[in-house]
């Protein structure tokens, strides 16, 4: 390649570089709960981004995005995102907070890109359970009162408000529940012996 042939090349990459630079951006957010069913209206697009409809027909407006699912659809002709899937935020996120989808809005003819991120909130959909239905302990009837057992932690997908608030013990007779925060939010239960057991009136509690 010749010296003269490098030359003319060099001012079209800058000439690129500068028209992709120069291009008007927008950001916009929503939010929307889990589960909403394939077709609901996650917003008005073309209007929270004040593009006209036939802007996004012309500049043929198309989503991009690095995540490998597609829960979200562009409707060009009424300039709306849509529910393309239905969402899962414990599928999607785990427990991490907050979940979202973060992708892009473009059009060519000029180049536009607008940055879009969506919000999944948690709705209550998951109950708490053990890992196993019955715990069992073997206890001395000669146990003296204050004694602690660790019950096993129970888990629930959802979070914050909507995850797992608080234990119960039925009955009460004798034993109390006392609740242990933890390091990571989790809550965690201790039985603890109230009153000394008589094996003779009773030899099984329930």
């Amino acid at each position: 390649m010749s010296d003269r042939t490098i030359a003319r090349q060099v001012p079209l990459l800058l000439l690129f570089f500068l028209s992709v630079s120069s291009t008007a951006q927008g950001q916009v957010s929503y939010s929307i709960p889990e589960e909403m069913a394939k077709g609901s209206v996650v917003g008005n697009i073309a209007q929270d981004l004040g593009l006209d409809l036939k802007r996004l027909k012309s500049g043929k407006a198309r989503i991009y995005s690095n995540d490998k699912a597609d829960y979200i659809e562009l409707n060009k002709d009424r300039g709306l995102l849509i529910v393309k899937e239905r969402i899962d935020r414990e599928a999607l996120c785990g427990q991490t907070t907050p979940c979202a989808l973060h992708f892009q809005i473009i059009l060519e003819n000029p180049m536009e890109f607008y940055s879009v991120t969506v919000e999944v909130t948690d709705v209550n959909d998951n109950s708490p359970s053990f890992k196993k239905n019955e715990m069992k302990f073997k206890i001395s009837e000669s146990a003296v009162p204050g004694v602690k057992f660790v019950l096993e932690r129970a888990m629930d997908s959802d979070v914050g408000t909507n995850g797992l608030q608080t234990y119960s013990l039925n009955p009460t007779d004798n034993f109390a529940l006392k609740l242990q925060n933890q390091a990571d939010g989790a809550k965690t239960a201790e039985m603890i012996l109230q009153k000394p057991l008589d094996r003779e009136k009773k030899n099984t509690l329930l």
